[in-house]
């Protein structure tokens, strides 16, 4: 949760950490054999620019770790900072910081796999890696979201448990929440996922996880391998270079007609690296939110 390593950025931010206790937290890490640790990083921050957010993770992998997130910064609805709306780097800004960014991070071998993950050899997140292939997870404490197939009833089920930790150890499970994902929201549920896997996803997974058959996807698969936002073998699908860099335009096409356009933070093309994705119950979340 390093955020940035500049102080007044930090401050802006609400965050009441330390660059030079994110340094020691990674020295102690480090001290313990405990080198395979991952690294939160925002960039497109209030009055940041190129040479800043390069700076930022100049200094991240001088604490070597084997896993950085990298994700832009979105102002969530209802927070103070929506209310009161900082001054933030343009689009075009956002995206050189971007690959400025993804430069270093390949050049010091953190390879690129999601949206906005990058690892060293083998130290892919497996735990998140779960999430992208649309695998099931048990929400397990306060306020903790689950996914859970029933392949022999035909369903997907999303669990909810109750938010304050008093009623959630007091309910002993009576107020899990329950709501089965209707069918027409599958391919959107699973794609706003599995295409933000750099690698894309096989074939063979959207029907094993959601039941359904290719056809159900077939047609918006096929504009955009016409638009050149995906590339296609008969085993895999992948977002091309150009469908990751706009991968919320991507998303649309598979959006139910009678579902509600997410907000920002569910088609931001932000980061694995977000604490709060397990806990939301329908649309992956992705950016790095603030004034919360």
């Amino acid at each position: 949760g390093a955020q940035s390593f500049d102080p007044e950025r930090l401050k802006a931010l609400g965050r009441i950490h330390s660059p030079a206790e994110t340094r020691r937290a990674a020295e102690e890490l480090h001290a313990a054999g405990l080198a395979n640790f991952n690294l939160d990083l925002m960039y497109a921050l209030p009055g940041q620019d190129v040479p800043a957010a390069r700076l930022d993770v100049a200094e991240a992998l001088e604490l070597r770790p084997a896993h950085v997130s990298h994700y832009q910064l979105t102002i969530e609805p209802g927070t103070v900072f929506a209310a009161r709306r900082p001054p933030l780097p343009d689009e075009d800004a956002a995206a050189a910081m971007l690959d400025a960014c993804a430069a270093l991070l390949g050049d010091a071998g953190l390879a690129q796999y999601e949206v906005s993950a990058y690892a060293r050899p083998g130290r892919q997140c497996r735990h998140n890696l779960n999430y992208w292939r649309f695998g099931d997870y048990l929400g397990v404490g306060a306020g903790a979201h689950g996914k859970l197939t029933f392949p022999h009833a035909g369903q997907i089920v999303r669990t909810l448990q109750p938010r304050e930790p008093r009623r959630y150890l007091a309910s002993s499970g009576a107020e899990l929440v329950r709501r089965a994902v209707r069918k027409s929201e599958l391919p959107f549920e699973f794609m706003l996922n599995a295409l933000r896997l750099k690698g894309g996803f096989d074939a063979a997974l959207f029907p094993a996880r959601t039941g359904l058959d290719w056809q159900a996807i077939a047609s918006p698969i096929d504009r955009l391998l016409r638009r050149g936002m995906l590339r296609r073998t008969p085993e895999r699908c992948r977002p091309s270079a150009q469908g990751l860099r706009f991968l919320n335009e991507m998303l649309l096409e598979f959006m139910p007609e009678t579902a509600e356009l997410p907000g920002p933070s569910a088609l931001s093309t932000a980061a694995l690296g977000d604490p709060g994705l397990h806990r939301r119950p329908l649309f992956t979340g992705s950016g790095g939110a603030i004034g919360e």
